[in-house]
């Protein structure tokens, strides 16, 4: 029935902003991930609960996490690099000025895809022409569960999008997702009016502008996709949505490019942690495993004594529920997930380990100091330092403890499916009155998931993305497809930045093979 349900918790929960009293970074409490930047004061990492994962859609005054989540239990979500470039007036190839980067256009979406007299609203879109020649390409981009101003650096050659451009002689597009920004069907974001912001709408949306809209540049009303090639693009979850429009459109793009796109839905993605756990210093992923081990021991098999004397040393007297005490140490991990190639030492998931691992200016051995050092140099950095600074329905993507004792875990085990689904009866009453379980599976049936098999589809990934569990690159996978598919070294769609390719060969390496399959592939495009 709420098949909309997993935007409504994932990705636009930052959007709406609610007037209370947040973490500073953004979230509501310490269980909140993080998924997008509003303006607002949220946790750090702009989450809007230490547990949550939600992106932003309207900028609406709010106490939240300096990360824009609702609270420290909330998750960050699946998001691409915000990246907006100066101002500037680009000329064409001609030399002729052409409008700043900045001017907004809007294009008539229909609400309801389904309803062929549905009425629309004014969905945003920025666009420039700078390498265009008659008869290139144009290169659309979305960056997802964003604000979309905040990306208008994406039309430039500092990203891969301007690279495809300039390489092609074509054009880019940076489109406004549904539901965020200001590109709101209704001006409420009510149960009722959340119930068209579904993947299929989104896939429709892009088909719907690409055939219809009239660009702005000179012959901007003869570059339709039934007359030009589109290159679609995206990184996170715009790369999913890239990869799901080639299945559910098959044909309709001439090429796409898509980045650390997280294609297979999970409700239990404990996976989310197994990249951090392997690449981070051995010694502080020993003693975070030693730690969280003692932390579930207790809450699980100690006295009540043993109980409040450990909660006391984190300051979690006031919680009672003893999973949202062990869930917000998540936080200290969802900061891997801000990290990317250029990242030194003064990266927030490097302040941590460092907090752990660096007693009296000397650093532990890789099997880390142990359980008696280790809990005391968290439970002092949590309490003196760190702290005081589409999911629910279809996705998931719930970021837990490891199910299995054989599996090394960085998070309390205490922290299952269970948990994050019971935030949702909180969050959304007037949705659910039990705790909904995604239909995660009709999601990859529908959109092929890992199973993804078409052509002219290009698959960015890094070793050192969290969310590459969700990727076409997780282990185990098999990617029996025409699709081209490369990893390097980098983090969450590192390769979307030109910059990233000047400090990693890695990086560099999987643009300039995504920049040539793209070529291979317009070279034969016949719109």
């Amino acid at each position: 029935m709420w098949s909309f349900a997993w935007k409504i918790t994932s990705f636009i929960l930052p959007l709406i902003t609610l007037t209370t009293a947040r973490l500073f970074d953004g979230r509501l409490h310490s269980n909140s991930p993080s998924l997008h930047k509003v303006a607002s004061a949220r946790f750090l990492d702009g989450k809007l609960h230490a547990n949550s994962t939600s992106p932003s859609l309207h900028k609406v005054t709010s106490a939240r996490l300096l990360d824009g989540r609702l609270h420290a239990n909330s998750p960050p979500l699946h998001k691409v690099p915000v990246f907006a470039t100066n101002d500037r007036r680009p000329t064409d190839v001609t030399g002729a000025s052409l409008p700043p980067l900045s001017t907004v256009y809007t294009f008539d979406q229909p609400i309801d895809h389904t309803n062929a007299s549905s009425a629309t609203f004014q969905q945003r879109y920025w666009t420039t022409w700078e390498w265009y020649e008659t008869g290139g390409p144009i290169i659309l981009f979305t960056p997802g569960e964003e604000n979309a101003e905040p990306y208008i650096g994406y039309l430039t050659n500092e990203t891969i999008n301007g690279q495809i451009a300039q390489q092609e002689h074509g054009a880019t597009i940076v489109l406004e997702h549904r539901y965020y920004g200001l590109s709101n069907p209704f001006s409420d974001l009510s149960v009722q009016s959340l119930q068209y912001h579904t993947i299929q709408q989104a896939i429709d949306d892009l088909e719907y502008f690409a055939t219809n809209v009239q660009l702005p540049m000179p012959g901007g009303d003869d570059v339709s996709i039934a007359t030009t090639p589109w290159v679609l693009v995206g990184g996170s979850y715009s790369g999913a949505l890239t990869s799901w429009t080639m299945v559910n459109k098959a044909g309709l793009f001439s090429a796409g490019y898509a980045s650390s796109a997280v294609v297979q839905a999970t409700v239990d993605f404990w996976a989310y942690f197994e990249p951090i756990r392997q690449f981070m210093p051995a010694n502080c992923s020993a003693d975070v495993e030693a730690v969280i081990g003692h932390i579930d021991s207790v809450f699980t098999n100690g006295s009540t004594s043993d109980i409040d004397q450990l909660k006391a040393l984190f300051g979690w007297q006031n919680l009672t529920h003893l999973d949202d005490a062990a869930g917000s140490l998540r936080n200290n991990l969802w900061d891997w997930q801000s990290l990317d190639v250029d990242t030194g030492p003064g990266g927030q998931f490097f302040k941590f380990c460092d907090a752990l691992e660096v007693q009296n200016g000397t650093s532990a051995p890789a099997s880390g100091w142990g359980l008696t050092i280790a809990l005391q140099a968290w439970a002092s950095y949590w309490t003196t330092t760190y702290y005081p600074q589409s999911k629910c329905n279809e996705l998931g993507f719930y970021q837990e403890g490891t199910p299995s004792e054989d599996q090394p875990t960085l998070v309390s085990r205490l922290i299952q499916p269970a948990y994050d689904e019971r935030q949702c009866t909180l969050r959304f009453p007037g949705a659910w009155s039990s705790p909904p379980t995604p239909s995660a599976d009709s999601v990859n049936t529908a959109y092929d998931g890992w199973n993804v098999a078409i052509d002219r589809l290009f698959f960015a990934n890094g070793q050192r993305d969290p969310w590459r569990g969700a990727t076409v690159s997780a282990n185990a996978t098999d990617l029996q497809s025409t699709t081209q598919l490369a990893m390097g070294d980098g983090f969450h769609c590192s390769d979307l930045l030109t910059s990233n390719g000047v400090v990693d060969n890695t990086v560099l390496a999987v643009q300039a093979q995504g920049l040539a399959s793209i070529n291979a592939w317009l070279a034969n495009a016949v719109p």
